[in-house]
């Protein structure tokens, strides 16, 4: 499997067709797996490259809070080594707050911008205290943590459907260490309001949401975006539309790409 060294750890990532780069990152609980039903459609069309980030998958822990400009720079590394220097850039929750950061640190280099299930806005003051209540508990019981947690990212309905899916889901999650978890968690806690990237029209923008989103508020996402030039889109579907809504959001990720 491709690695490469980045401050003493090294960083996994996978390299598929050939054309127009896209860079693919994962959310929180998440690895480049979750991206196995998109890759192959997109590799038709682009050179699609997807990254472990810090602490996730088979990529190690670099420090005790990974910080979105942390794993940032560690994309930005990664893609340098691989002499890659402009690219459209799809990121899922968690890997949306990367990609804005990315966005700001490194802006000449994005070509296109996607922000699946995400938001440009800092955490509130309750989801703050929501991350350490997990941060506590997953210290306490790993275990029960990532079985209560991946479950609620799906709509009650979907769980029923996509059972399977979250047992894999939640496997993959148990292989992750204590500590990768609590880093990504006490850098989200932390990142900034980055509303101001959607303000600027440096680079194209499309925003996915779920109207039945169970971890971010649809209606404060359609807030977040008003008077900007984002394309919003709306799925009939949750946080994650990847797994429940493949089709449709590879109909949408295609157009805006093209």
């Amino acid at each position: 499997m491709p690695f490469i060294a980045y401050k003493n750890i090294e960083i996994h990532y996978t390299s598929l067709g050939k054309g127009s780069v896209v860079v693919l990152l994962h959310g929180f609980l998440e690895s480049s797996t979750m991206w196995r039903e998109i890759v192959p459609v997109l590799a038709q069309k682009y050179r699609v490259i997807t990254i472990d980030l810090l602490g996730h998958g088979k990529t190690a822990n670099l420090a005790y809070v990974h910080t979105m400009e942390m794993q940032a720079m560690m994309v930005h590394a990664v893609l340098a080594k691989l002499k890659i220097n402009k690219y459209s850039l799809i990121g899922h929750s968690m890997g949306g707050y990367i990609a804005l950061a990315l966005a700001k640190l490194y802006p000449e280099a994005i070509s296109q911008l996607v922000l699946m299930n995400s938001t440009s806005l800092a955490d509130s003051p309750e989801r703050l205290l929501n991350r350490d209540r997990a941060i506590a508990m997953i210290k306490q019981n790993k275990e029960a943590f990532i079985k209560m947690a991946i479950p609620n990212l799906f709509s009650a309905a979907s769980r029923r459907l996509y059972n399977e899916t979250i047992l894999t889901l939640k496997d993959e999650a148990l292989a992750m260490s204590t500590q990768g978890i609590v880093a990504a968690l006490e850098g989200m806690k932390v990142r900034v309001n980055n509303t101001e990237v959607l303000q600027k029209d440096t680079f194209p923008i499309l925003f996915i949401a779920g109207e039945k989103d169970t971890v971010l508020n649809y209606r404060n996402l359609l807030l977040e975006t008003a008077n900007t030039k984002v394309d919003f889109r709306t799925l009939a579907t949750g946080h994650m539309s990847h797994v429940t809504n493949t089709a449709e959001l590879l109909e949408l990720l295609e157009l805006f790409l093209n």
